[in-house]
């Protein structure tokens, strides 16, 4: 269905485009309308399932909710949606409103909810893809409330826990390049990765290899912070470079999404 040292990171060499995507303005540029909480609803498969330094399938969803829905129909595929982890596929999963837009193109698309979900592998996507639950849930629950759903898919060399740890900020970027730029940019985003911010806990990063669903948005890019206010307190202290990163970058991209979202405490078991 998402901080700060940034003394060392001012004073280090650094990529323009890592900096583009992981930075943006301090001040959101909108939130989503419909917001039933501040944070992600997360699940995992297992709590101490980790990833390190293996290859790791993303797979990004987004939603656009209509205005007019009832919020219990809205509550209704969250947690449908979140009900998915008991398929046993995915290593992690979490659905749930976007806290807030970070770009012109991500408040003009107006996504209301995301569900971020990791694979061992591409086979392993794509039995969840097919699976007769995920397909009812879509069916049943996604598509009569959604306007929109967008979704990427990448693989990503992953370093760290495959579920982001409580109470972690994450900021999705999705980077539609101009024509032919697409391998540039994710050439760019290879040769950064040893220069991004103390404050990123773990990136993952690549080239979507599921075009029918992205909207031509071919790079994916997730950053997690710590905290929300580490986050933060590195837009805000990043601020007066963000306008010469974005001239430098500006010729590889069309357009850019970016929202973020928090990661809270795992649902208490049921007795």
């Amino acid at each position: 269905m998402a901080c700060l040292k940034t003394l060392p990171f001012l004073h280090r060499p650094r990529s323009p485009l890592k900096s583009a995507l992981i930075l943006s303005s301090a001040r959101p540029l909108s939130s989503p309308r419909r917001r039933p909480s501040a944070t992600l609803s997360f699940t995992s498969a297992s709590s101490a399932a980790t990833m390190a330094s293996i290859a790791t399938v993303e797979h990004i969803v987004l939603f656009k909710v209509r205005d007019s829905t009832d919020p219990s129909k809205v509550d209704a595929m969250v947690s449908n949606l979140r009900s998915l982890v008991s398929l046993d596929i995915s290593v992690h999963l979490a659905a749930g409103p976007v806290l807030r837009h970070r770009s012109t193109a991500a408040s003009a698309a107006g996504f209301t909810h995301l569900l971020h979900s990791r694979y061992r592998s591409k086979a392993d996507l794509a039995a969840y893809s097919a699976h007769p639950a995920h397909v009812t849930v879509v069916k049943e629950h996604v598509l009569p409330i959604c306007d929109d759903v967008m979704a990427v898919d990448w693989v990503a060399e992953l370093d760290g826990p495959a579920a982001p740890p409580t109470g972690s900020a994450v900021r999705l970027t999705l980077a539609k390049p101009k024509e032919g730029a697409a391998a540039e940019l994710a050439r760019t985003l290879a040769e950064a990765k040893s220069f991004a911010p103390a404050a990123v806990t773990q990136l993952s990063y690549g080239e979507n290899f599921s075009p029918a669903r992205a909207k031509g948005f071919d790079v994916g890019f997730l950053a997690v912070f710590p905290s929300l206010e580490e986050l933060d307190a590195l837009d805000a202290g990043e601020k007066d470079l963000l306008e010469s990163v974005k001239e430098k970058v500006r010729p590889l991209l069309e357009s850019v999404i970016v929202v973020d979202a928090v990661v809270p405490p795992p649902p208490a078991a049921s007795l």
